[in-house]
C-alpha cells in the first residue's frame, strides 16, 4: 500500500540540512502570519490543515456554515503562489464537471476536427471540494483516482496533475436531507479530519470588525510552489523511531474490534476500526507536526496530537454506541488512554 505522497520523484531536500530546515520552521511561521491577516483565531484549525498539506495529504474539514473554510483554503493558496479552484457540490454535477472532457475542435488550417481536451477544476494546486456529501457517490468517485494517484483519467487517456495536489473537502453537519455520505473507502484517502468550531466571544468580535469596514486585506505571497515542494520532502525524509511507528500501528490495531490490543469500549461500540493507512497517516502526521515544533523527529505526544485527526473518519460506531449516546471523540480518547507506549 503506497501513501498519496509518496511519486516516483528523487527528494529534492534532506532532513539533514540545518539551513534549510530552519527555513522550513521560519517558512511555516511566515505562512501562518499571513493566514492570520485574514483568518482570526482557528489556531488548531490552521495547524492542521497545513500539518496535513506538508505531509501530502488530503483534509476533510467539518463545520456549519459562515466559520470561513473557504477563505482560509484561498489564503492558503495565495500566500503558497498556488494555483486554487473551488468546486461546488450538487445534486446535479457530473464527473466531467470536475474532471473535465473532450470537445470536437475545428483545426483552422487544416479544417480537420479533431477532440481536445478541456481541463476541469481538479487541475488546480488546490482545490476545495466544497459540500462534497451533496453530490452522488458517481460524481465523488471522480476524485479518488485524483486523490490517490495524482492523475485523472478522461476517455482512456490519463492526464498528470501538477504538484503539489491538495483536497481540501467540506462536509455541513446540519441539513442532512439529501446528502450523499462519503463511502468508507472515499473516506479513507483523506488523511485528517478536521472540526471547525464557532469563534469565541473576543474572536467573533474581531471578526465583525474586521469585515465591515469596506477595507481589503491582501495576502503577501511567502513561499512559492518549488520551496513548498521541498518541505514536503522534508517531511518524507524526516527520521522515525520503530517505536514510534509501533505506537501508531497500535493505535490503528487498537481501534479494531477483536484485535487483542483494543479495549473494551472499542468491542462494544464499534462495527469497524482503521486499516493500515491509519498508521501511516499518524505516522506522516506526527513527521509533519515536529518539524513545526523546531523537532527533527517526531515522539509519542506528536502522534498522540493528530491520532484523532486520523481515527475520527475512520472508525465506524456500532448501534449500541449509538443508541448510548456514546460518540467518536469518546472511543478515541478510550483508544488512546489504554493503549500503552512501547517500550
Amino acid at each position: 500500500m503506497t501513501h498519496p505522497a509518496v511519486t516516483d520523484r528523487e527528494p529534492v531536500a534532506s532532513v539533514n540540512d540545518a539551513e534549510l530546515i530552519e527555513r522550513f520552521q521560519a517558512g511555516y511561521a511566515e505562512l501562518k502570519q499571513q493566514i492570520h491577516n485574514v483568518i482570526v483565531g482557528q489556531e488548531d484549525v490552521i495547524d492542521h490543515v497545513l500539518c496535513c498539506m506538508l505531509a501530502g495529504g488530503h483534509c476533510l474539514v467539518q463545520g456549519v456554515p459562515g466559520l470561513a473554510k473557504t477563505l482560509l483554503v484561498h489564503s492558503i493558496a495565495d500566500a503558497l503562489n498556488m494555483t486554487f479552484n473551488r468546486i461546488q457540490f450538487t445534486p446535479d454535477l457530473m464527473p466531467s464537471d470536475i474532471t473535465g472532457t473532450d470537445i470536437i475542435q475545428e483545426d483552422i488550417e487544416t479544417h480537420q476536427r479533431q477532440y481536445r481536451f478541456i481541463q476541469g477544476p481538479i487541475f488546480s494546486n488546490v482545490v476545495l471540494a466544497d459540500e462534497i456529501n451533496r453530490t452522488p457517490p458517481k460524481t465523488q468517485a471522480a476524485l479518488l483516482q485524483a486523490m490517490q494517484e495524482h492523475k485523472v483519467t478522461v476517455s482512456g487517456k490519463t492526464y498528470p496533475l501538477d504538484a503539489p495536489f491538495f483536497i481540501l473537502a467540506t462536509q455541513n453537519p446540519i441539513e442532512q436531507e439529501g446528502t450523499y455520505p462519503l463511502p468508507e473507502a472515499a473516506l479513507d484517502r483523506f488523511m485528517f479530519m478536521v472540526f471547525i468550531k464557532y469563534p469565541s466571544a473576543a474572536e467573533e468580535h474581531q471578526i465583525v470588525k474586521q469585515t465591515t469596514t469596506g477595507k481589503q486585506i491582501s495576502i503577501t505571497r511567502v513561499l512559492e510552489r518549488e520551496e513548498f515542494l521541498q518541505f514536503q520532502a522534508i517531511v518524507q525524509s524526516a527520521p522515525v523511531s520503530d517505536a514510534v511507528i509501533d505506537y501508531c500501528v497500535r493505535l490503528a490495531r487498537a481501534s479494531r474490534p477483536g484485535d487483542p490490543l483494543s479495549p473494551k469500549t472499542v468491542n462494544e461500540y464499534l462495527k469497524w476500526g482503521a486499516g493500515p493507512r491509519a498508521g501511516q497517516y499518524m505516522t506522516l502526521g506526527a513527521k509533519a507536526m515536529a518539524l513545526i515544533k523546531g523537532r527533527v523527529t517526531p515522539s509519542f505526544d506528536d502522534v498522540k496530537q493528530v491520532s484523532g485527526l486520523v481515527l475520527r473518519h475512520r472508525i465506524i460506531p456500532n448501534f449500541n454506541a449509538e443508541a448510548e449516546g456514546i460518540g467518536v471523540e469518546q472511543i478515541i480518547a478510550s483508544i488512546v488512554e489504554h493503549t500503552a507506549l512501547p517500550k
